[in-house]
């Protein structure tokens, strides 16, 4: 059949990614029936020799009726407190309904600053795996008790995408409540699915609209797609109820193409995981260098330095109007740099001794997040 996706089907390891609007009743408490039917789609793909690993939204859906509340609440702190008694909940749900199956599922509960610290996304990455290879199929949601921003923007969809990642999952299937990504409002006379995304080009013209505070929507949805994609991990987006569709490689949904080239997880890390701690301001031939020369950025093409930061933490690298061009790891702290700022390495190896003699941040610990020819990341 024309359409088929045989890089989905035939992943070995996959992520599945759900929201709470996929998992809920029309008067948001979570839905039994819908949990059931996700388990038995995964064991599925688990009883056919492969590895699932299932990202749920729903904590703090399921703690609206045990605390009275008869809708989502808009602040922050009841939203900590519905989670807190929903997630608890909500994986007790899950867990028997795996285990209906003879499938154990485990818990992880991550937080941004989980996948913005390499030390932390590094255990994560064991953890995942190792449950894995222990034949336990991860159920993983963000800390919502905890977190902050995770809460009120992406519904999981970035998380879900970075797991893929970092558990090298061969597809990843972001399930929503609209089969797919549309080219305009789906509730919209004629707009229509699009079908196959192969790069960020073929969205022009296409209108994502603007996801709501705390229930993600498709621009979640397709930024998390391209995560994937330039990770080399092919990515669906389809409605919930296509589920095993969508996991057989059938043409449902939006299918969105991997990139033939897998970044390092280092690379990966850097530029969706990682948070800058400080940045540093290039003149125009450090630009041009560190995009057109994957060159390595040297002391003599930086004109200013901003922020608290070690040895060894991620730093936004800016062009002179402020744009951000990449993100690398720095070999120096901040109350270095300024000494060094406009100096050739020799002149400062000559000075100050040969441990001087160094890139402030080598091309292997840095990666691109503008391309020549393209406009430039704004500043946040």
């Amino acid at each position: 059949m024309t359409g088929q996706r045989p890089d989905v089907a035939a992943a070995t390891r996959v992520v599945v990614k759900v929201g709470s609007s996929s998992l809920t009743t029309a008067d948001g408490a979570i839905d039994g029936r819908r949990i059931a039917g996700l388990a038995e789609v995964l064991v599925g793909r688990v009883s056919a020799g492969g590895q699932a690993v299932l990202v749920s939204s729903g904590a703090i859906a399921s703690g609206l009726a045990p605390l009275g509340l008869p809708r989502r609440p808009r602040d922050l702190a009841t939203q900590q407190a519905a989670a807190s008694v929903g997630q608890g909940l909500l994986m007790a749900r899950y867990s028997a309904a795996f285990a209906a199956h003879g499938v154990q599922a485990g818990q992880i509960l991550l937080t941004a600053d989980d996948l913005m610290r390499r030390a932390h996304y590094r255990n994560a990455q064991r953890t995942l795996g190792r449950l894995l290879e222990l034949g336990i199929l991860p159920v993983v949601n963000e800390n919502d008790t905890v977190a902050t921003d995770e809460i009120r923007f992406g519904d999981n969809d970035r998380l879900a995408a970075l797991v893929a990642h970092v558990i090298r999952a061969g597809a990843l299937i972001l399930l929503s409540d609209v089969d797919g990504l549309y080219d305009a409002d789906p509730r919209q006379p004629g707009a229509r699915r699009v079908g196959r995304v192969e790069s960020r080009a073929d969205l022009a013209g296409v209108s994502l609209g603007r996801a709501r505070a705390g229930t993600g929507g498709m621009v979640t949805k397709v930024d998390a797609a391209m995560i994937a994609t330039e990770a080399g991990i092919p990515t669906v987006v389809a409605r919930a109820g296509q589920a095993a569709a969508a996991l057989a490689g059938e043409p449902v949904g939006t299918y969105f193409a991997a990139h033939h080239r897998r970044p390092t997880t280092r690379q990966l890390w850097l530029a969706h995981a990682a948070a800058a701690r400080g940045r540093l301001v290039l003149d125009a031939g450090a630009v041009r260098a560190v995009l057109g020369g994957r060159a390595s950025l040297l002391p003599a093409g930086i004109t200013g330095v901003e922020g608290e930061f070690d040895a060894g933490d991620p730093v936004d690298l800016c062009g002179p109007a402020g744009e951000v061009v990449a993100r690398g790891l720095v070999n120096y702290d901040v109350a270095e740099i300024p000494a060094l700022m406009g100096r050739t390495t020799r002149s400062l190896a000559a000075e100050l001794g040969p441990e001087y003699e160094r890139e402030v941040v080598h091309r292997d610990d840095l990666v691109i997040l503008a391309r020549p020819g393209r406009p430039a990341r704004p500043l946040a």
